[in-house]
């Protein structure tokens, strides 16, 4: 394929939600998931259905230590030979709950630094969740760029520099604060996904979002929805009646899109 015929990113969201989270992205080149926090056998089913094979994969970015993030990492690396990236402390959280992997396949992928796995380059960059290390990705890819950005308690005034403008955004709206407030969670658990360590709600997700996106954002998926405390309709309302209020072009500049948890998004170009 010649320079001018090469394409950018594409990327499917194959599972969003409390019960699990994986994210593929594809160059011409390099297949990438981003977390595994289904079973593998789950999570090659989602493969199958956006007509993609985990024999193809060359290695899973780890965020962070969470069962939602890692539950099928080591299944799926043992059975393809996968490589695993991931921040030194996050390796040491995680490593427990792999099982055995050979030491070629253990890699580390520091805070805040750029690497190139195969012809993709890939920076990582700290969110504020209860984890020990926890770190998000962006995608970068002949100028077109993808950024992940879900289980963080805040979206700091750091990051919405660094990650804005980019193509396609990943945006965490985990809760309704009404439904989470009145729902059954226990009080300690509520105070947990509220705090700056916690998750985004809808409002904070939309509000981030609203400085983020540029002219080139022509994508956005909202992600990581609890099934206990939001729903698709609400969180989508939620986001966009604050970008129509900011004045963003939503739904003529750049789409919104739902994520599930189980449906995989069809797989689409940044």
């Amino acid at each position: 394929m010649s320079e001018n015929q090469q394409t950018g990113l594409r990327v499917s969201i194959l599972a969003s939600g409390s019960s699990g989270n994986v994210t593929y992205v594809e160059s011409d080149k390099t297949k990438l998931l981003v977390d595994c926090g289904l079973s593998g056998k789950k999570a090659t089913n989602l493969l199958h259905q956006v007509d993609r094979k985990p024999e193809e994969l060359d290695a899973i970015l780890v965020t962070h230590e969470h069962r939602d993030h890692i539950h099928g990492v080591g299944v799926l690396a043992r059975r393809y030979n996968l490589a695993i990236y991931a921040n030194e402390k996050t390796w040491k959280a995680m490593e427990p709950h792999l099982g055995k992997l050979d030491v070629g396949q253990k890699h580390i992928f520091d805070m805040d630094r750029t690497m190139t796995i195969g012809d993709l380059d890939v920076s990582s960059f700290a969110v504020s969740h209860d984890a020990v290390h926890p770190q998000f990705y962006t995608f970068h890819k002949n100028n077109k760029q993808f950024v992940m950005l879900t289980d963080t308690g805040y979206v700091s005034d750091r990051l919405r520099g660094l990650l804005k403008d980019a193509d396609a955004y990943l945006i965490e709206s985990n809760h309704d604060l009404g439904m989470l407030r009145m729902g059954r969670y226990p009080w300690s658990l509520k105070q947990r996904i509220l705090g700056d360590k916690g998750h985004l709600s809808n409002e904070d997700g939309a509000l981030a979002l609203a400085e983020l996106i540029g002219d080139r954002t022509k994508r956005v998926y909202l992600g990581h929805l609890s099934k206990e405390n939001n729903l698709k309709a609400i969180a989508r309302q939620t986001a966009e009646d604050i970008l129509i209020r900011r004045d963003t072009g939503v739904g003529e500049a750049f789409e919104l899109f739902d994520t599930d948890p189980e449906e995989p998004v069809p797989l689409f170009s940044v």
